[in-house]
Order: C-alpha cells, then structure tokens, then sequence
C-alpha cells in the first residue's frame, strides 16, 4: 500500500509560548515494498516525521493517505486502531517499551491486540523469536534479565511479530555493537523483500547505501530532497552544504589517486568491482 503527504506541516505546541514548528509543507509518496531512508541532522524533523506514519502525531496541516486511511487534523484516535494494524513503529531504544513477565508474553502481545488468538499469537512468538536470532531457551525467561542487546532483538520481534505491511524504524541499531547491527539490518531488508515497505531513520550512511532504493532528505522540518540513494550521493558539494555525511566506500574512492570512477561507488562491494575493472584497465 502505498504512501502519500499531501502539504504536511505539524506545530509543537500551538498557541503557547512553547509553539515550534515541527514539519512544513512536506509532500511525497512511497511506493508499496520500497525501502526508504530518511536522513538529515540532528533536529531536521527526521522523527517527527516518522510519528505521522501511524498517526503518533497528527499533521495540524495537509494529510496522509495511507493504508486505505486519510489522517488530518480532525482524526481521532477511535479511527486509527486499523492503520496500526498495518503500520507499526519501532522507536530508537525500543527495549524501554518491554513490560511483560516472559520474553514469550512480550513478543505475542502485538499479535493478540491485533486479533490473533493466544494460540496463534504464540507460535508467530516462536517464530519471530528465531528470526531476531534468540535461542529458543530464553523464552521463559524475564526480558529483564537479559542483555541490552538481547532486549533491543525482543522488543522488535514483538513489532515483527504481527507482520505489518509497513515498518517503521527509528535508529532501530543505535547502540548496537557492529556484527549485531549487520544482523538487524539484514533482517529488516529481508522483510522488505518478502514484499513489505520499510522505513528508516537512520544517521549512518553505509546502511542507506546498502538497503535503501529511495531517500527523503529532512532539513529544519522540511523535505529538501527525494530520490535514489545514487542521486542523493553524487553531488559532495550539496552534501557538505547540507551537513550530510558519504558512505564510507565513496568518501575512499575520492582519496585514490589514478582511479576513474563515473560515479561514486556507494557500497563496499560496488568499490571493489570497481577497482578492479580500473586494475584491468
């Protein structure tokens, strides 16, 4: 299902002192099974933006047609128990959000609170347990007790777990040591795969070349810029102006000396091959 802001804006606090605009004529739309990063600084309106997607907040401007549900201003909470039924959140540190007495009870309860029976809300627990990598022994055991790694896998396979069309993940890996976040990118991109849409908000360009195929750009609540990870990379000079960051394999392909690129090489995979076809001349 695909996506859709239409002049969106949100306002913190309006009408008080406190009053902040938070997002500011923002229009796109995303296509259904796409994998989209949204990247920009600190303070761009990256998150603000992704709590739109199952209506967290409400725009006080424009609206969102999303999973066959227009949101606006005047939508109230009693409307939006189906869209988060197929849009789901997974916000950064999300391991603050476990509550249940079993690793097992706190996976199945997004399932049972959105229509699975106990029996089927279990063994979909089961599942999502192995896919986040966990052995089946900790089951049984408090979240509580576990590793804050550990954790961060239980509380996103208790958003996996009832499969929503749409993923939403907000600096999903932030924390995590390198080979455990290989492995959550990985799993999030074969759920993309398997025909779901994934959003992510993330700093760290190496993942936006690796599994996105599509880029929003955020600045001071505005979207600056939209399109392919190829596009968004090729102008270092806008990058820098825009305080962005290159993936690490370009940033490298710029500092070898007798190399012909035609374009920056974003991956680590794409650099070597092209290197070696500049070796074989």
């Amino acid at each position: 299902m695909s996506i859709k802001f239409e002049q969106v804006g949100y306002t913190y606090s309006p009408g008080s002192p406190l009053e902040k605009k938070g997002l500011e004529d923002v229009n796109f739309e995303l296509k259904t099974g796409s994998f989209t990063a949204i990247i920009g600084h600190t303070g761009s309106g990256k998150s603000t933006l992704m709590q739109h997607f199952n209506a967290l907040l409400k725009p006080t401007e424009g609206k969102i047609k999303i999973a066959n549900t227009t949101i606006t201003p005047a939508t109230t909470n009693k409307d939006l128990k189906e869209l988060r039924r197929h849009v789901s959140l997974v916000f950064q540190f999300p391991e603050a959000q476990l509550f249940e007495s079993t690793v097992l009870d706190d996976i199945a309860f997004g399932p049972k609170n959105f229509g699975y029976s106990p029996e089927e809300a279990k063994k979909s627990a089961k599942i999502w347990l192995r896919k986040v990598g966990l052995p089946d022994y900790i089951a049984q055991r408090s979240p509580f007790e576990l590793s804050g790694g550990q954790m961060r896998r239980v509380a996103i396979a208790g958003v996996m777990a009832y499969e929503p069309d749409i993923l939403c993940l907000d600096e999903p890996a932030a924390g995590l040591d390198p080979r455990a976040r290989k492995q959550m990118m990985h799993l999030f991109a074969q759920y993309q795969q398997e025909g779901h849409t994934v959003i992510l908000v993330t700093h760290n360009m190496d993942d936006v070349a690796d599994y996105a195929d599509d880029v929003l750009v955020m600045e001071h609540g505005k979207m600056i810029k939209h399109d392919c990870p190829a596009k968004i990379f090729q102008d270092r000079t806008w990058l820098k102006k825009h305080h962005l960051e290159e993936p690490k394999a370009s940033l490298f392909a710029s500092r070898l000396n007798n190399f012909n690129f035609v374009q920056p090489p974003l991956t680590e995979k794409k650099l070597v091959e092209e290197i070696e076809q500049n070796l074989r001349g």
